[in-house]
């Protein structure tokens, strides 16, 4: 199954709980008949949106006047403009529309291409368009902002029928004193949807409030996260890092310490470390301190030396998956989940970590009462016969995806 052919499906079955659920929420007195396809925290906020706005309306309302000055006013401004580069090189290489808003869901900056610009200000997805949850219903700015959490809304998801070719991610930034001070968000088009986006408006969302702390002379909390120097880290189904954008060539060993390192953010002991990375081997404490001490380099010293630990921040997929798990939303995890962590490696942390995620994700496809999410898991394990059981057992009698998961059961059973 490929990548479009499952967000096209996606957003079908989205158009279509959309199409039967919001009318029913226009209509006074009549309930939300809920549908497994549509996220709980989305039809809450349908439900309290569509009081105020129209799912019909073709944009954003106006927020307040001087939204210049009101930018240029704003604790945002300057450590925003201090990575304007690496929002404007996201925004252009993979064309999104990069937005901060203030605290109450005005957008007061934006950036992108001459295309998706002009497509986003036909919603007033622009400097001055209010964008929170009673002006703009049910979006991923408005969601960050209630929540104080990062937010995904794709498509149907948006309670207004004008974006529904639209997803967003979106990250709160907070303030040293843990006060929200506005959204940082990405936007595309559906089509372009991708897991890794959210790991990105994270780590700058993280980058921004690195340089606000810096600005205040706030020392972080554990951990310290100084501005810029952002690593994103891809250990499942492959093995990949980069910082500020750029491509790190790091050895298998050095992977699996940061790997390691990601996924205790409180840190490790010398000792646990090395054997979770040795296991019982005959390793000598030089030969390990010398990997430890090759990834402090290549990463500017941001390893600690008593206790090992990350020092810069850090947006790995594994830990987004297990971020994912602990807040129940097995549709991200399933997005995030492209395979076994760092699938090469045999060193027996790493293989641990391996088993706990693979584990986490199988148990909560099957807790799960949404068979794409059986679907979606089948796709990575063709020989998890009880997956594809469980797929067949909760689609419905006449759904065409019957046939995928009969012939996947079939496969994995002659296995």
């Amino acid at each position: 199954m490929s990548e479009q052919g499952a967000l096209w499906r996606r957003r079908t079955v989205l158009e279509r709980q959309w199409a039967r659920h919001v009318p029913e929420l226009k209509a006074k007195g009549r309930p939300l008949g809920g549908g497994p396809a549509v996220r709980d925290e989305v039809t809450e906020s349908w439900i309290r949106s569509v009081e105020t706005v129209d799912p019909t309306r073709d944009s954003a309302p106006v927020g307040q006047e001087g939204v210049h000055a009101l930018w240029s006013g704003s604790p945002l401004c300057g450590p925003v403009q201090d990575l304007a580069g690496e929002l404007r090189s996201v925004a252009d290489d993979a064309g999104f529309v990069a937005a901060v808003t203030d605290e109450d869901g005005t957008i007061l900056w934006t950036y992108g291409g001459r295309v998706m610009r002009r497509r986003a200000e036909r919603v007033n997805f622009a400097p001055g368009g209010r964008w929170d949850e009673p002006a703009m219903g049910t979006n991923a700015l408005s969601l960050a902002l209630r929540t104080g959490l990062p937010s995904t809304v794709f498509s149907a998801e948006h309670l207004v029928a004008a974006l529904h070719g639209w997803v967003c991610y979106c990250a709160p930034i907070h303030g040293p004193d843990g006060h929200v001070l506005g959204v940082l968000d990405l936007s595309t088009t559906w089509d372009r949807s991708h897991p890794l986006a959210m790991s990105t408006v994270r780590m700058m969302a993280s980058a921004i409030e690195g340089a606000l702390r810096d600005r205040h002379g706030v020392a972080a909390g554990p951990g310290p996260v100084p501005a810029g120097g952002g690593l994103e880290l891809v250990c499942l189904g492959g093995e990949s890092a980069t910082r500020d954008g750029v491509p790190m060539h790091l050895p298998p060993r050095q992977l699996e310490i940061l790997a390691l390192l990601a996924l205790e953010p409180e840190g490790s002991s010398p000792s646990r470390l090395r054997e979770a990375l040795y296991g019982t081997r005959p390793v000598s404490a030089s030969t390990f301190k010398a990997e430890v001490s090759h990834l402090r380099r290549a990463l500017g010293g941001h390893v600690a030396t008593r206790r090992y630990e990350l020092t810069v921040p850090v947006v790995c997929d594994a830990v987004e998956v297990l971020r994912a798990l602990e807040r129940g939303d097995t549709t991200t995890a399933l997005e995030l989940y492209r395979g076994p962590l760092l699938p090469h490696s045999e060193a027996p942390g790493i293989v641990g970590w391996r088993e706990h995620i693979e584990v986490a994700v199988r148990e909560a496809v099957l807790a799960s009462t949404r068979p794409e999410h059986a679907l979606r898991y089948g796709e990575r394990a063709p020989f998890d016969a009880e997956i594809h059981a469980y797929a067949l057992r909760i689609l419905g009698p006449n759904d065409a995806r019957r046939g995928i998961a009969a012939g996947r059961l079939t496969t994995a059973l002659r296995g």
